[in-house]
């Protein structure tokens, strides 16, 4: 009896442990990428010999899911790429965009969307709002294809939990896009500063201002 006790008390407690461990995905450009963990070809930046990020274990994801206790599920992070079909030097980039790989992240319980900054510093061009009806003209322009991502990530993953992340130091066309299309589609949006860069990009103490950030932001 005491033996059987025993085997049910500690069923009971790993059941609620087991319950809350998410399954995480990302879907971003080089912020996110490191060298491995995203699928082949997707031209990571990280590790990059001018920029102290060498580990995954600095990266602001993994930080981040070995502070909540989750587990990564997919990691689709395509360096260079833009949320928009317009890529730099205006080349036509709908087959890599964000807006491409919305099917790649897997079985998620949380999804974060980490872009816009490519389409900052290519000066992809803004256009005007649109929420439904896109045709692929609209999507070369950032704020109808932010509309069209974030629509399709949630009907394609109904039951995950979608977050968006701001990067700092970008044009305010886009930091003002952000918010609205976030806003209209009832996703948290969050607006990092601070963050310390080598080469563009976060360094160790960036990455973890990110992972804080977001510690913060997300109760």
């Amino acid at each position: 009896m005491r033996k059987l006790f025993s085997v049910l008390l500690i069923a009971a407690i790993a059941v609620p442990a087991f319950a809350q461990t998410k399954k995480v995905s990302v879907l971003g450009d080089s912020y996110s990428t490191f060298q491995g963990v995203n699928p082949p070809g997707y031209n990571p930046f990280y590790p990059n010999n001018n920029n102290d990020v060498k580990e995954i274990a600095q990266t602001w994801w993994d930080l981040y899911i070995k502070a909540k206790g989750y587990v990564l599920e997919k990691n689709d992070s395509w360096g260079g790429t833009t949320i928009c079909g317009t890529g730099y030097g205006r080349r036509d980039v709908s087959s890599s965009n964000f807006i491409s790989r919305v099917d790649s992240l897997g079985n998620p319980d949380i999804i974060f969307v980490f872009g816009g900054t490519n389409d900052a510093w290519a000066g992809a061009p803004i256009g005007e709002y649109k929420y439904s009806d896109w045709t692929k003209e609209d999507c070369m322009n950032f704020r109808p294809a932010l509309a069209c991502l974030l629509d399709m990530l949630q009907k394609k993953y109904p039951k995950a939990q979608l977050y968006s992340i701001l990067n700092s130091e970008l044009r305010e066309p886009i930091n003002e896009s952000m918010r609205e299309v976030c806003k209209h589609y009832n996703v948290q949006l969050i607006e990092l500063h601070d963050i310390d860069k080598q080469n563009g990009h976060p360094s160790i103490s960036g990455m973890k201002s990110i992972c804080d950030q977001l510690l913060e932001a997300i109760k």
